[in-house]
């Protein structure tokens, strides 16, 4: 092969499907957990859930450095 065709097809297994497959997992993060959590944040009363994680966040000490 020269190397044309072998850069052709580096190329497109590298950044085609290398984008591609991130593009997947950002759109199946922002379907599962995002887009919940978002939703749970507007409610008018938040879920104890909410309340634990966000006490939980008020408490923890931020990191040194």
């Amino acid at each position: 092969m020269n190397f044309l065709v072998s850069s052709t097809i580096g190329f497109f297994l590298g950044f085609v499907f290398g984008v591609g497959c991130a593009l997947a997992v950002m759109y199946s993060i922002f379907l599962g957990g995002y887009r919940a959590a978002v939703r749970d944040a507007e409610l008018p009363t938040p879920t104890p859930r909410l309340l634990k994680e966000r006490a939980r966040l008020h408490t923890a000490k931020p990191p040194l450095g």
